[in-house]
């Protein structure tokens, strides 16, 4: 007889995998007082937080062993023998990436977002070896970890695919093997499916337990969902189309807007539908929702509710599926099924206040989460939910209800067209990152859903990891309890602004687990919340700081930005550069498509992006804290140089690298020095002067002597040659237009003055530009025949010196506006004069008016602008 084989973690041994959990779930138990204290620590009993738990690996709460497994996968990398001692990335990861979602691992669970983990995966094999750790506290679904897993035994069509563009990027292959990843999230809801894709699953175990409970609910459920065929046979209902009662606005009778709205002959949903009692024409702002009061058993009280009915039944009979309207029969079974007494529990949690919460309390009166489902479909899921939690692998199992939440609720759409023209499903579940109930809803089976999930489940599983090689969590990115310089990667996926109210969003699904999101600390721009859009970027700032706490030195972070507002990617790089990190690439990450490409400029977002960051070496801080005046500048940009992309191809032609450009480089640098609370030692003139004194110049790109002889022998092979266009949005890029222009040729004003025109149509409000003229008088030279050029460097300086007088008095012209007894704010400003002034206060430590005249001055303009901002929220510190 063999001896099973003995349990090992964290040193101490176990028979069983479930005497491993209650071990380490009583010790969970112990610590909950402590681990209460940290940030992001959910809400919900005790108990409820142990059950949903599988510690070590997994807790619904902070993790208290994550240092242990760090400290244990340390020791391990010594026995990895692909590893390589003195590995080091220098540059960041900016080639094209080419993914879908389709893969099995991708499509069977749903969620707000995800990057599907064949793309993570590149990241993983470029930026780490086998064996090292990787966090992302973000992690929302886990596809970190799923990519760390796979990055051992890929599947054989991942594994080609990544290999081909390795031997084409690097002329090597990618080395393959384990990462460790861990992965955190505030959502309990996002950690539970981040478990289930992040654990091992006993194969047979859960295909014993799905057909089991698939059994159950068939036996216990199927008359729920039974009606009528033509022949007085039984069917099986897939889904009910329902529709919202209105009142006519004339005669007050009641019009059932699936009747008069859906126009069966022309196949279209009306916008104006004509009342059926007196012919009247109303529509759905002038009608008013009817509304019906009655007892509810599950909260024991009278509440009151927009009023539906059903009006088309999608069912199966012998096989085959057919459409009918509810006949009496149907009618009576959907009385019977209200009037019951649930016997197991629901959850009947009060909606609180919120963005998305308000709008299904506002449509129809859905104060509570279980008035989110139609009483059958309430009945199936708690008896599906009870049967789960009385099954041998509840938290696995919990992976097919929480699949099933929404589609089951009343937030199902019906999709018009293809209800009407085919070409698709019109059972096309609910409107994404919103709670909204439409008039037509769509109550889908219990049944019919249940198959399908677990099918996902069984083939996902397939597909996933076989150890417990991952960590998982539930807290808050500002406080992760990891040791200082214990990470070597960062890959994260954060919410941006107010695209998405996580929270929100998964209070539905929360309340099936009885643990819910504390979204104290969810970084997130929401009114309801109190938080503003500085407010966001404070509390991403804290993120940022600690995952720049956790990274070891010289180290690389990757962070996915997606949202179109200027001021929340500015706010996002703020946060970046005051946490201590310095960008070194963004390229535009095309989901769809799969496409990455670089972008010309980040104040108009309409893509993905992929941020790739890296914190410094403990060295250069070591050697910036010595050193002094501007020496260390040019240490800085040397440094920085090497950790950018040498050369970049896109459709065979080579593209300009925008954070090679002077601009871009001095940029980082005021950022270097803003952050560690410096003056910066050196003026933009005799920066450009000094770059292109030490540095080599190819393309308005500035290379080290290294770097440029790489970049020219691929721009050889790749002649053709892509510049950035310059889209003028404000005074700076308007000079840079200018100088482009006139350092091809000198040119009169009244030749420059028609294009400038154009050029200039897309400044932001509130950002006022000087007059052709001015510009020129200010930053060019004319010549005796009229013809304006760009100045020599010994002109420069003197045109410098003149054009920061005026915009240092423009700048005091402005304070003394506000200062005045009750000023209003200004309605716009002229930024350069802003940056100009704000530099000028810095150097004085005069923060007190870069925070007073920054609260003054248009909000768009400060948020939007990076270098008032970044000067702004350091000011705001010191005040």
């Amino acid at each position: 007889m063999v001896e099973e084989e003995k349990i090992v973690c964290l040193g101490l041994t176990f028979d069983t995998e479930e005497q491993r959990r209650e071990y380490f779930r009583n010790k969970l138990r112990i610590r909950l007082p402590e681990l209460k204290k940290i940030e992001g620590f959910p809400i919900g009993d005790d108990e409820d937080i142990i059950r949903l738990s599988d510690p070590p690996y997994y807790t619904a709460c902070p993790n208290p062993w994550v240092n242990d497994f760090i400290a244990e996968w340390e020791k391990e990398k010594k026995t990895i023998k692909s590893r390589i001692a003195d590995f080091k990335v220098d540059e960041p990861y900016a080639s094209d990436v080419s993914e879908g979602k389709s893969n099995p691992i991708y499509t069977a669970h749903t969620y707000h977002t995800k990057v599907p983990h064949p793309a993570i995966m590149r990241y993983l094999l470029y930026y780490t070896q086998p064996g090292d750790s990787v966090l992302d506290s973000f992690s929302g679904t886990g596809m970190t970890g799923v990519a760390a897993q796979i990055c051992e035994n890929p599947d054989s069509e991942t594994k080609y695919k990544i290999e081909h563009e390795w031997k084409q990027l690097f002329g090597r292959l990618p080395v393959w093997g384990q990462r460790k990843a861990i992965c955190g999230d505030l959502s309990p809801y996002a950690s539970l499916i981040s478990y289930n894709y992040n654990m091992p699953a006993d194969l047979e175990l859960v295909d014993a337990e799905s057909q089991a409970l698939l059994n159950d609910v068939i036996k216990e459920c199927t008359w729920l969902y039974e009606t009528k065929h033509t022949d007085g046979g039984v069917g099986t209902i897939n889904y009910t189309v329902w529709s919202d009662i209105f009142n006519c606005k004339s005669c007050s009778q009641e019009i059932v807007f699936w009747d008069a709205a859906m126009n069966m002959e022309k196949k279209e949903l009306l916008d104006d539908f004509i009342c059926p009692n007196c012919k009247s024409i109303n529509n759905k702002t002038s009608a008013e929702k009817t509304w019906v009061t009655f007892f509810d058993t599950e909260l024991g009280k009278t509440i009151r509710i927009a009023k539906s009915e059903p009006v088309l039944i999608v069912y199966t009979y012998k096989g085959k599926r057919f459409q009918k309207q509810p006949d009496l029969k149907d009618k009576k079974l959907i009385k019977e099924i209200n009037e019951l007494k649930i016997s197991t529990w629901v959850p009947t949690y009060e909606l609180p206040k919120g963005f998305n919460l308000d709008q299904p309390k506002k449509s129809h009166g859905v104060n509570n989460t279980h008035l989110f489902y139609t009483k059958r479909n309430l009945v199936a899921l708690s008896y599906l939910n009870n049967r789960i939690d009385s099954s041998k692998l509840p938290n696995k199992l919990k992976f097919i209800l929480t699949g099933m939440i929404n589609r089951s609720t009343q937030m199902n759409r019906l999709h018009v067209s293809n209800f009407f023209y085919g070409g698709g499903g019109w059972n096309v579940g609910h409107l994404k990152g919103t709670l909204y109930i439409p008039s037509l809803q769509i109550e889908t089976s219990i049944l019919e859903q249940i198959q399908d999930k677990i099918n996902s489940l069984k083939k996902a599983a397939l597909l996933l990891g076989k150890q417990y090689s991952n960590l998982q969590f539930v807290g808050s990115a500002s406080n992760t309890s990891i040791k200082d310089n214990s990470i070597d990667y960062v890959f994260t996926d954060p919410p941006f602004g107010a695209n998405i109210m996580y929270s929100e969003l998964n209070f539905l699904p929360e309340t099936w687990l009885k643990v819910l999101t504390n979204n104290i600390k969810e970084a997130i721009e929401n009114k309801t919340q109190g938080k503003s859009l500085l407010d966001y970027q404070s509390l991403m700032t804290e993120c940022f700081k600690e995952y720049n706490r956790v990274l070891k030195p010289g180290k690389w972070m990757t962070v996915e930005f997606s949202n179109t507002s200027a001021a929340v990617w500015n706010g996002i790089q703020t946060a970046l550069q005051r946490a201590g990190f310095i960008i070194a690439n963004v390229a535009a990450l095309d989901k769809k498509q799969g496409g990455m490409r670089g972008i010309v400029t980040a104040t108009a977002v309409r893509q993905d992006l992929a941020i790739s960051c890296y914190k410094p070496t403990a060295e250069f801080e070591q050697k910036f804290q010595n050193a002094q005046g501007s020496t260390l500048v040019w240490d800085f940009v040397e440094a920085h140089l090497c950790h950018l992309p040498v050369h970049l191809v896109r459709k065979d032609s080579t593209t300009s690298i925008i954070e090679r450009s002077s601009k871009i480089l001095f940029d980082r640098v005021i950022t270097f020095y803003l952050m560690r609370a410096l003056p910066v030692p050196i003026d933009a003139r005799d920066f450009q002067e000094g770059l292109k004194q030490r540095f080599a110049e190819r393309d308005e790109m500035f290379f080290t002597s290294a770097q440029v002889a790489e970049y020219d022998e691929k721009k050889a092979r790749s002649p053709q040659f892509v510049q950035w266009s310059l889209i003028v949005t404000n005074e700076s890029d308007a000079i840079e237009w200018l100088k482009e222009r006139l350092r091809r040729a000198t040119q009169k004003y009244q030749d420059i003055m028609p294009e400038f025109r154009m050029a200039t149509q897309s400044l932001r409000k509130g950002d006022t530009l000087p007059e052709l003229q001015d510009l020129l008088n200010e930053s060019f030279i004319q010549d005796e025949q009229g013809r304006w050029r760009t100045p020599d460097p010994s002109e420069a300086k003197d045109r410098d010196a003149l054009r920061n007088k005026v915009l240092l008095k423009e700048f005091n012209g402005y304070v003394s506006t506000i200062s005045q007894p009750k000023a209003k704010k200004l309605k716009e400003v002229r930024v350069e004069a802003m940056r100009c002034g704000f530099k000028n206060c810095w150097e004085r430590k005069d923060f007190k008016t870069i925070v007073t005249l920054g609260d003054m001055i248009p909000q768009n303009i400060l948020l939007e602008d990076e270098q008032l901002l970044m000067y702004y929220d350091i000011a705001k510190d010191r005040v």
